[in-house]
């Protein structure tokens, strides 16, 4: 017996507009905020040297030091949500095992979007941000933040935060050793971000 996932009937537009997150959905989704998001995306950046069209999934421990990581290359901008979340369950599942057995998610995925235009929210983001939160239910991983990377720097977008480097035209730099927890939906930052281990597992981009 084979299991997988039946293809969602690609000729009904409305289909594909489903499976996309609006800005004032994910507002209330209850994202853990990032402790120290450039932290993050910089030790991102510097693993994946991430181009345009370029996803990069990360795992964070319960205490925000990184797990593991993955890029990919896959055009979100025409893609549907169901697509994009099965790009992402399936570097999920090669870089670390499952929570499912868990009675509640304690790890963390978050997702960085290297894509052209400016910071804003886009069609592309909401399929992006829709396929994170259902992969992260199919492998009992928390839904973390959604970051994109623009030429003109990071935006986590729900939260207000961005910064002006890296961005999609920036060499990739040395590893920057300090933390990028995450805290609670809550809205209050720790005063001590969880630091980010010397060799987090993680893999290339393919």
């Amino acid at each position: 017996m084979t299991y997988g996932f039946a293809p969602p009937p690609a000729s009904d537009p409305s289909h594909r507009l489903a499976r996309i997150l609006e800005p004032a959905e994910w507002a209330t989704a209850g994202i853990p905020l990032l402790s120290n998001p450039r932290v993050l995306i910089s030790g991102l950046h510097a693993r994946h040297a991430p181009t345009p069209a370029t996803a990069v999934i990360a795992v964070l421990h319960q205490d925000g030091r990184l797990a593991a990581s993955a890029s990919f290359r896959q055009h979100g901008k025409d893609a549907d949500g169901w697509e994009l979340r099965n790009g992402l369950l399936a570097r999920l599942r090669r870089i670390i095992p499952h929570d499912l057995r868990l009675r509640a998610p304690v790890r963390t995925a978050v997702l960085l979007y290297c894509r052209e235009g400016d910071g804003g929210w886009t069609v592309e983001d909401g399929a992006w941000m829709w396929g994170l939160r259902d992969a992260c239910t199919l492998h009992g991983l928390r839904c973390g933040a959604y970051i994109a990377m623009t030429p003109g720097g990071w935006h986590v977008l729900g939260a207000g935060r961005h910064g002006r480097r890296p961005h999609t035209g920036s060499p990739s730099g040395p590893l920057i050793p300090d933390g990028a927890g995450t805290s609670g939906g809550g809205g209050t930052r720790p005063s001590r971000p969880g630091a980010v281990p010397a060799n987090p597992r993680h893999t290339a981009a393919c």
